[in-house]
């Protein structure tokens, strides 16, 4: 495993050899999300996990802004095409990435998330309030805080993922994730910038296009604006599996990005 701090991005290496897989994780994530996945591709492929602007151990913004945070992992990439894969507000960045910079990307994941503006941003809120409200000088032990978050965040699985962010310092703890810029500027995660891609051409290549069959991030409806910007795009729904696919169904979900990484330059 090697870590590498970039100009602005964190990123973990997996793997020494083989083609290169990049990950980008969603929100209130960071890259090592994506290690479980990572390390059972690591003897194939040389995997990348990057931690986005404003989450983990990259730089904080003063504004939030998925195309120019895919411009960042553009750099990362240092000019070597490879295969992206994105889950939710990454996957968004990934699809960016892609639109922006199809000469990087061989080819594409999108996992749990489409091209769209999507219209709930209350629960996503909630969490950020209460993490910002929570009195950090009180806590002493993890332990602290997932009590005081449980107050709102009833699922353990879902405090445990959000409590990834708190870390330790000499001071005391503090949160990793800039929950400021989060939260005064959720829309733009949710959202999809139309305006800013006048005049880029569709995606030319393979997508694979994964769906939790118990979200409804990935809807019928929305394969209209998928397929009109990744025409070569393949869905499959991963059963008993939420919005957090690759957590949930990690099993099946390497099989699923296996085959698609193995196929032939035409797609899955």
């Amino acid at each position: 495993m090697h870590v590498s701090t970039a100009e602005e991005l964190h990123a973990t290496t997996l793997g020494e050899h083989g083609p290169r897989v990049v990950f980008c994780h969603g929100l209130f994530g960071q890259g090592r999300n994506w290690t479980q996945i990572g390390a059972a591709l690591a003897e194939e492929y040389r995997v990348l996990l990057v931690d986005l602007p404003n989450h983990g151990r990259s730089l904080w913004t003063d504004e939030l802004d998925l195309v120019e945070d895919a411009d960042r992992v553009a750099e990362v990439l240092d000019g070597e095409p490879v295969t992206l894969v994105g889950h939710s507000m990454g996957g968004k960045v990934a699809m960016l990435t892609a639109l922006r910079h199809p000469e990087l990307v061989r080819r594409l994941c999108v996992v749990d998330v489409s091209p769209v503006t999507y219209h709930h941003t209350g629960e996503f809120l909630e969490f950020i309030e209460a993490m910002q409200t929570m009195d950090l000088a009180s806590v002493r032990r993890r332990s602290d805080a997932d009590t005081r978050l449980a107050a709102v965040v009833r699922n353990p699985s879902v405090r445990s993922f959000l409590l990834q962010n708190l870390r330790p310092t000499e001071d005391g703890w503090r949160w990793q994730v800039n929950l400021e810029v989060l939260g005064d500027q959720l829309t733009e995660i949710v959202g999809w910038p139309e305006d800013r891609l006048a005049g880029v051409s569709p995606y030319p290549g393979p997508v694979l296009w994964v769906a939790g069959g118990d979200s409804d991030y990935v809807r019928p409806e929305y394969a209209a604006d998928m397929e009109r910007w990744f025409p070569k795009v393949r869905r499959v729904t991963i059963k008993r599996a939420g919005h957090w696919v690759h957590s949930e169904q990690p099993e099946v979900f390497v099989a699923v990005l296996r085959d698609f990484l193995s196929a032939g330059p035409g797609g899955g």
